[in-house]
């Protein structure tokens, strides 16, 4: 028998998105056991917007012009899902939260057109993360504070990555350890470890476990902004470079592909609540960071901002910011475990 949907008050942002699976969800059956009407541009699979609407459960479809908007609200009429495209574009909004497709969102129908990578390696594990088999089964989480020791990485007047990676951990593994979970850190000192070795320490963790590696950027005093990384999944190209032969064969990490998403769209969503004007949103896109193609578990790389930038570069060394970073994450890994944990099969009324 069908599970019962789980109802939630508001979406209010994508954090939210992510912890709610919306009272459809787990009614509509399985994705794949769907009959997509699809459409070949340039030799890819594309399936229409329409589609997506009606298997989601979207009340309304709006196009103007070249823009696309998606709603499902509830009865009130002012809390759910808002879903923002626009043709030509590989951006897409979710409750203000942007994603970066693996392709343009094409012309087509009485809608427009996305392409099927991007419906079952994005849309469809964000708008239905309980789907996801056996993400939420795990109580350890793997912190990989990147660079130390001879590789300080980002560097301002203010102060160093590593060291600002560093604490980071630290605090994330406190609130962690308040809510139960196992916390390991790759390094607790300002000590360099390979990537590899980083991948090693973390796939010698033996039970189900989830993988944050902790980033500060850098890229001229203009770029700004939180950015959270996935591994590409097979046959997209890691973000910002062409396509190689090599981008076909599935890695290790890939095996999480979904779960690697959903992890992304809450910690992301999560931290932009916390941090609010102080940042600017850069997307949850996909890229092949060796740290993350071979992990066992699944696992994201986060971008907390722009040493590079005046004004974030003080933001990044006020403890301030460093709490709220903190915060989201914390939040965000308790509340994907419980958004990808599905609830038990109802039983029949006696």
């Amino acid at each position: 028998m069908a599970s019962r949907p789980r109802i939630f008050p508001a979406f209010r942002s994508l954090l939210a998105l992510v912890v709610a699976v919306c009272t459809y969800a787990l009614a509509v059956p399985s994705l794949m056991a769907q009959g997509w009407q699809v459409t070949k541009i340039e030799g890819r699979d594309y399936v229409s917007i329409e589609s997506v609407k009606k298997f989601y459960g979207f009340q309304t479809a709006e196009k103007k012009g070249n823009s696309i908007v998606l709603k499902s609200l509830d009865k009130t009429g002012k809390n759910g899902i808002i879903m923002q495209l626009q043709i030509g574009s590989q951006e897409c909004l979710l409750n203000k939260v942007k994603f970066i497709f693996t392709h343009n969102v094409e012309s087509g129908g009485s809608l427009g057109l996305i392409s099927q990578m991007d419906l079952i390696k994005l849309i469809e594990p964000v708008l239905r993360p309980n789907f996801i088999p056996n993400a939420g089964d795990f109580r350890t989480v793997i912190l990989d504070a990147g660079h130390g020791g001879k590789d300080p990485g980002a560097t301002n007047p203010l102060g160093t990555e590593a060291n600002y990676n560093l604490s980071l951990a630290g605090r994330i593994k406190g609130l962690l350890e308040k809510q139960g979970f196992r916390v390991i850190l790759t390094r607790s000192t300002d000590r360099y470890y390979s990537l590899q070795e980083r991948v090693e320490i973390a796939n010698a963790v033996k039970e189900n476990s989830i993988f944050i590696s902790l980033h500060f950027n850098s890229g001229g005093r203009d770029a700004r902004g939180i950015e959270t990384f996935t591994l590409s999944p097979p046959g997209v190209a890691h973000y910002g470079a062409g396509f190689k032969s090599s981008d076909a064969f599935a890695r290790r990490g890939n095996e999480h592909d979904s779960a690697n998403i959903a992890l992304a769209t809450a910690v992301h969503g999560s931290i932009l609540r916390e941090l609010r004007e102080n940042t600017f949103d850069r997307g949850i896109k996909r890229a092949r960071f060796s740290v993350l193609s071979g992990i066992r578990h699944p696992a994201i790389l986060f971008e907390g901002g722009f040493m590079s930038h005046p004004y974030e570069a003080r933001l990044i060394a006020n403890e301030k910011y460093q709490i709220a970073l903190a915060n989201g994450i914390a939040t965000a890994i308790r509340k994907y475990q419980f958004a990808v944990t599905r609830m038990p099969a109802s039983k029949p009324n006696p």
